[in-house]
């Protein structure tokens, strides 16, 4: 009995153990941000990482803590009692307006200067500086409730932010202070001070710029008077309302762009002598360390035509054109010049004229000197300086274009040294001397790892080496990377294959294709998954065989892989999205019959294009926020890649999916939000018109007030509707 019993128990737990062994599937609420679970199943990060100074700390809820650089040992440098003890009880700079709270996390916390013991944070519209050393508040001011586009500066200690259409600064107090003057204007928008302007093209993402010192601020001031403006409608309103949006299209009048400086001592603000700002852009603005001269990179409409010009701060005249870069196709400035912390004299300067994105070392006359970098590889980022060692820390797809790895370089010598392990898609933050880094990468065989490196080439320490819980949790596909011939027949062409969940070699399965296939868009890399989406892995668990193709005209693969695509958008990429089609069809377990595809934005217009001209292949697709017209498209991106209607008619023509309206066989879907600003709904709305004319039958689907991508809890909705489209047309 003894010996039945035994046998009973290790079968229970033989069966237990099998039980626990068991992967559950997952449901879009897992795999799509927004949905419930998802946060739950990503690999454990280390939130709240930053550097003051040469000193790691992590912000967290009831503590912030340092952690030593070479051992990882956490001590505590300030408690959320002591924060709050000062905030309720301790002395006040003045008695703020509004009631201080208690704070109830640090995580927002931050640690600008690294010789004080000060962190600052922001509570309601109010900005506070704590001093730990002296256990008080030691600053305060209170910022517009509608501030926006917020610019730190950290030698002053004011914030450059907007409200409206105004540029304000604050610095102490209640009050803040309005830079620009009020001026006279049919719209309030016509005249913009402070924000991104150029539709946030050329590597812009702001409007302001602090000088190196602090002394002064440079800002963009944005005429759209003459701009004609799209009539946006709000539906949530009883009436529905009309809330144009300044949206100059390709081949119409763009906006004016001038730059001004305004003086922090004297209340003065200048604006820089360019001329004629008509049909022209200015980007990338930077500051000499001196704060005596703007250095900016001006474009003609054209964008074949660049130069570099260094203009007098204090006056706003132009001193130089140091120097200019002219292309056939076109030039694409994307960083400011940056210059040598040991050497005022000398800058960096970004450029593709070798057909890669690399660096260029100029005096400030705009004399050559040397070039830094050099190969078949991009530099992304320059990260910043180890001035002691005179290095800059640059991150390269230098070991593949698939990746990116950080290196040291030595500016003298130009050698490289690799920082990190060499696997995976690495980012990374240098410590104020630059001297160590903290390093975030992922491949896709480590889900997440973090480090603090030393800048030396040295092994540092491991803070974390974080688990997949989807891949504990659940049975995922199986995914694989590999390389095609494009269309060319020459070059190679990465793809992203994943098979079905528990698949069988014996089946025929339906594929689909991702794609999105346009400039400064990469969608696989060597992190988790190979950069697959949620949405990938849940249809690979309905049974569809996924297949991603980063073809030419996309990113980090050179100017020439790029910009094959100039005054021809949807030619090539098509052709090689083709390519992939029929490597698909090659495959024994794919149903040649059933192919679908499914893209967002250049990927919508990708998609819709592929329905239409390929109807033989892909039978049945969903395009969300497509173009349709390129001509309906903004003037910045549009024409650098087109040029204009009245100079490339029959490029337009082409490209002109309205026109192939009657050429839909199979099964489309057109989606998207019903305020999109990118993507303007008269794209679709055109385009279904075209359909009904020609006798075509597309169907349709809005997301009321969204814009060009659906979030929370819309973007869950959104991939549950693709997935039935999907299942209803294509199984």
């Amino acid at each position: 009995m003894k010996r039945v019993f035994l046998l009973v128990c290790l079968f229970c737990m033989t069966a237990t153990a099998s039980f626990a062994q068991e992967k559950k599937s997952y449901t879009l609420e897992d795999v799509i941000p927004g949905g419930n679970n998802y946060f739950n199943l990503v690999p454990k990060n280390i939130p709240g990482l930053q550097w003051w100074g040469d000193v790691c700390v992590r912000t967290d809820v009831e503590n912030i803590v340092t952690i030593n650089v070479r051992n990882g040992k956490e001590t505590v440098l300030v408690t959320l009692d002591e924060v709050n003890e000062a905030l309720l009880n301790g002395e006040k700079p003045f008695q703020p307006t509004q009631e201080l709270k208690q704070l109830r996390t640090l995580m927002g916390a931050s640690l600008p200067w690294g010789d004080q013991k000060v962190i600052t944070f922001r509570q309601g519209n109010y900005m506070i500086w704590y001093d730990f050393g002296q256990k008080k508040i030691s600053n305060l001011f209170r910022l517009n409730e509608k501030a926006a586009n917020l610019d730190f500066c950290k030698e002053n200690g004011y914030v450059a932010y907007t409200v409206g259409s105004n540029l304000c600064i604050a610095y102490e107090g209640e009050k803040d202070l309005q830079i620009n003057p009020d001026e006279k204007k049919a719209d309030p928008m016509d005249i913009v001070y402070g924000q991104a302007v150029h539709r946030n093209e050329f590597g812009i993402y702001k409007g302001t710029f602090w000088s190196p010192k602090g002394n002064c601020l440079a800002f963009y001031r944005m005429d759209q008077s003459m701009v004609t403006a799209y009539p946006q409608v709000n539906t949530t309103t009883r009436i529905a309302t009309l809330e144009p949006d300044k949206y100059p299209m390709a081949g119409m009048t763009s906006h004016k762009v001038t730059v001004g400086v305004y003086h922090i001592q004297s209340g003065k603000t200048v604006y820089l002598q360019a001329g004629d700002p008509t049909d022209r852009y200015f980007t990338n603005i930077s500051w000499s360390p001196d704060e005596k001269s703007i250095y900016v990179i001006e474009l003609n409409r054209d964008q074949n035509h660049s130069q570099l010009v260094r203009y007098n701060a204090e006056t706003g005249a132009k001193e130089a054109m140091l120097f200019e870069e002219t292309h056939p196709k076109y030039v694409e400035p994307q960083h400011p010049i940056v210059f040598l912390p040991w050497d005022s004299n000398q800058f960096i300067y970004w450029s593709q004229r070798d057909g890669f994105h690399h660096l260029y070392l100029y005096n400030k006359e705009g004399q050559l000197i040397k070039q830094l970098t050099q190969g078949d590889w991009l530099v992304q980022d320059i990260l910043g300086f180890n001035t002691a060692r005179k290095e800059m820390i640059i991150a390269s797809t230098e070991i593949s274009p698939l990746q990116t790895n950080i290196f040291s370089l030595n500016v003298k010598t130009g050698k490289r040294t690799l920082l990190g392990q060499q696997d995976g898609t690495h980012s990374a933050r240098l410590s104020a001397s630059g001297t160590y880094l903290i390093d975030n990468f992922t491949s896709f065989n480590v889900p997440r790892e973090i480090s603090i490196l030393p800048t030396n080439g040295k092994a540092g320490v491991n803070l974390l080496t974080a688990t997949d819980p989807m891949k504990e949790q659940y049975n995922l596909p199986e995914i694989t990377l590999g390389t095609i011939k494009a269309a060319d027949g020459k070059t190679d062409l990465y793809y992203r294959l994943i098979k079905p969940v528990n698949f069988d070699p014996n089946k025929k399965y339906p594929a689909i294709i991702y794609v999105y296939g346009g400039p400064h868009a990469q969608l696989i890399h060597n992190n988790r998954f190979y950069d697959a989406r949620g949405w990938d892995l849940y249809m690979a668990q309905k049974g569809y065989v996924m297949l991603t193709v980063d073809s030419r005209g996309s990113d980090n693969r050179g100017l020439e892989f790029e910009n094959c695509t100039f005054r021809q958008l949807g030619v090539e990429e098509m052709k090689d999205q083709v390519e992939g089609a029929k490597f698909l069809q090659s495959l024994p377990y794919v149903n040649a019959d059933k192919i679908g595809v499914h893209g967002w934005s250049f990927g919508g217009f990708m998609t819709t294009n592929l329905m239409l001209t390929y109807p033989e292949i892909f039978k049945v697709g969903v395009a969300g926020g497509p173009v349709i017209d390129w001509q309906y498209y903004e003037v910045m991106y549009g024409e650098r890649y087109m040029d204009t209607p009245q100079t490339n008619p029959e490029g337009y023509k082409n490209s002109n999916l309205k026109l192939k309206a009657g050429n839909l066989k199979g099964r489309l879907e057109v989606i998207i939000g019903g305020a999109d600003p990118t993507c303007v709904p008269q794209h679709s709305y055109t385009f279904l018109r075209a359909c009904i004319d020609a006798g075509t039958h597309p169907d349709f689907f809005v997301y009321p007030e969204d814009g060009h991508n659906m979030m929370g809890r819309d973007r869950v909705h959104l991939h549950e509707h693709i997935t039935r489209y999907f299942e209803d047309h294509l199984k």
